[in-house]
């Protein structure tokens, strides 16, 4: 009888430690999946928005905001995974020297992206922040 206890612990521990290894890989697959989504969206969409008319006229480097910001939503929507409800925070974009700064907010909709504890339901949300410059070399 004490040996079928012990059976039944050990059972239920691996399921327990299991689904945890699950909900934290999870969380360490999105935020890595944000994160590099976020920088190479933001390298993209700097180089769409350069402002090619300036630059032939004085040689300065310089984007444009409108054409940066349409350009970021468009190529962030087509690679974001569709089980997250994100949030997107522009809170700077200088035109020259070209300079953004973002922060993605995600969510999860999916049971899968939410943890039960207790009765209590915990999700996670996710924040990337990026400061990008654009970085060109000289003539």
């Amino acid at each position: 009888m004490r040996e079928s206890f012990w059976g039944i612990f050990i059972i239920a521990s691996g399921i327990v430690i299991l689904s945890a290894i699950y909900v934290f890989q999870s969380i360490t697959n999105t935020d890595e999946h944000n994160y590099n989504l976020l920088k190479e969206t933001t390298e993209a969409a700097m180089y769409d928005a350069l402002d090619w008319s300036v630059y032939s006229e004085n040689g300065e480097i310089t984007i444009n905001r409108e054409k940066f910001v349409e350009n970021f939503v468009r190529r962030f929507a087509e690679n974001a995974n569709l089980s997250r409800d994100y949030r997107i925070q522009i809170y700077d974009v200088n035109e020259s020297p070209p300079k953004v700064s973002l922060q993605i907010t995600s969510k999860g909709l999916s049971a899968s992206d939410q943890f039960s504890l207790n009765g209590k339901t915990i999700t996670f949300q996710l924040s990337n922040r990026l400061d990008a410059i654009m970085e060109t070399k000289e003539k």
